[in-house]
């Protein structure tokens, strides 16, 4: 059973979806109106330095899945955001295929990503999810999954999923489902660390934990905070006034998500510090995710 305060409230979707998704955000916080969490980017927040990459994007994907295997594809992170800095951000994309993803579809997806990478120079990496449209749209993923599409995606192609997925809050039920397996993620990463021979392999992972360790320390926060963010350096701010025997440490996290440090006591504070006290107080606060196949 959920916690006190942690039922999260959602409402079906009406002709005024996309006014909803994109009116003025509440507070500052990222919400709409009504108190759900409003939709991140769009198409016409793309930096102008990077059209051509959002209009290659498209065609690549077009050409390679078509529309027998693709259902939609979104833009997510800094690019869709405005926030993006070129020569040092990297592209993001989910697609959204028909059927579950076979070793096929992610070959082709490595494709895409190698001929992104090598023709757009404003970008520093690209970086290819792939997902069922009925895995995302399930009950499992509701709060996860559906929640990435519907509150942090900006349509590309196709039919928005986001019409057939909630509106959102900043709960307790949330935080569980989007960032409640830290506990599970710390000994891959342990694993990772102790195998990485270069510094690019440590800067590799320092970006994907730092980032992972901000969100999750957001996340924690978020239901008493009230609202949303992606900001890494707000996130880091935000969890420091809850917490603020951990703030530099989070700092530190943030800092390592924007730009990778090949240094390993900064892996190892994160993985081997922070990181085990974060997942124990996640799971204090905010239950396990609920498990997954």
């Amino acid at each position: 059973m959920d916690r006190p305060g942690a039922v999260i409230a959602v409402e079906n979707h009406s002709a005024a979806y996309e006014a909803g998704r994109h009116s003025d955000s509440m507070s500052g916080r990222g919400l709409n109106q009504d108190g759900t969490i409003a939709r991140e980017g769009a198409l016409s927040c793309v930096p102008e330095a990077f059209a051509a990459v959002v209009d290659a994007s498209r065609a690549q994907i077009t050409e390679m899945f078509g529309s027998t295997r693709l259902h939609s594809a979104y833009l997510y992170g800094s690019i869709p955001r405005g926030a993006a800095v070129p020569g040092v951000s990297d592209l993001d994309l989910l697609l959204a295929l028909r059927d579950e993803p076979t070793e096929a579809d992610r070959a082709d997806a490595k494709t895409i990503e190698a001929a992104l990478d090598r023709s757009c120079a404003q970008i520093n990496g690209v970086g290819i999810l792939l997902s069922g449209v009925r895995a995302l749209l399930s009950e499992l993923e509701r709060h996860d999954g559906g929640f990435f599409v519907a509150c942090l995606c900006t349509p590309l192609l196709g039919n928005d999923l986001a019409e057939q997925l909630p509106r959102y809050r900043p709960t307790s039920l949330l935080a569980r489902e989007t960032n409640g397996d830290l506990p599970l993620v710390l000994p891959r990463w342990r694993a990772r660390a102790a195998e990485a021979a270069t510094d690019a392999d440590r800067k590799t992972l320092s970006r994907v934990v730092g980032r992972r360790i901000v969100r999750t320390g957001f996340t924690l926060i978020m239901p008493r905070w009230g609202g949303w963010t992606s900001d890494l350096s707000e996130s880091a701010e935000l969890f420091g006034h809850y917490y603020p025997d951990r703030v530099e440490q989070m700092r530190v996290a943030a800092a390592t998500g924007r730009t990778p440090s090949a240094n390993p006591a900064v892996l190892s504070m994160l993985i081997d510090h922070l990181g085990p006290w974060l997942a124990a107080e996640y799971t204090t606060v905010h239950g396990e995710k609920a498990p997954r196949p």
